[in-house]
């Protein structure tokens, strides 16, 4: 009698597996990213070319990006933390949600990039480009925000926000 309902317990069990295998095949929003990011974390990456990859939470804390080109890629959710950026190609990039905190972004060209609920705070933006950029929800301290008002304009081409209203000029 035991064993009757321990082969049922099995069977049951395998049945409620197949199922939800069959439910993460079929729907794959279900399914579970087993990936691990990448990580370039204190690397050397000077004018390395990323244009247009796909690099979402991707890791790059204290690496030297200097005249790297990240036009068009999608760093959503990336940590850059602590990295230098200087002279960085980072136009028409996605990087909402992404911690940009500490970074050196120096003559970087933000033009047309995504920035939406991104970590600033403590970076430096001396002679930026960011015409046509989304700040939208960034966050920025005081003394950040009245520097990039001063060379606000243009709207995003893919929000359609205007740089200067994403900045709370």
């Amino acid at each position: 009698m035991q064993r009757l309902g321990t082969n049922m317990f099995w069977r049951q069990g395998l049945a409620l597996l197949f199922l939800i295998l069959l439910l993460c095949m079929t729907h794959p929003a279900l399914a579970v990213d087993w990936t691990h990011p990448l990580s370039f974390s204190n690397a050397e990456l000077k004018r390395h070319d990323f244009s247009g990859e796909s690099l979402q939470a991707a890791e790059f804390s204290n690496a030297n990006l200097e005249l790297a080109n990240f036009a068009n890629a999608d760093l959503r959710g990336a940590v850059l933390s602590a990295s230098v950026m200087t002279q960085t190609n980072l136009h028409g990039a996605d990087l909402t949600n992404a911690m940009v905190d500490q970074v050196n972004l120096t003559k970087a060209d933000l033009s047309d990039a995504i920035l939406k609920e991104a970590l600033l705070l403590r970076s430096i933006f001396t002679d930026v480009n960011i015409t046509d950029a989304d700040f939208t929800d960034a966050v920025l301290d005081k003394a950040q925000i009245k520097e990039l008002c001063t060379k606000a304009s243009g709207v995003n081409s893919q929000t359609g926000i205007q740089t200067r209203d994403s900045l709370g000029c």
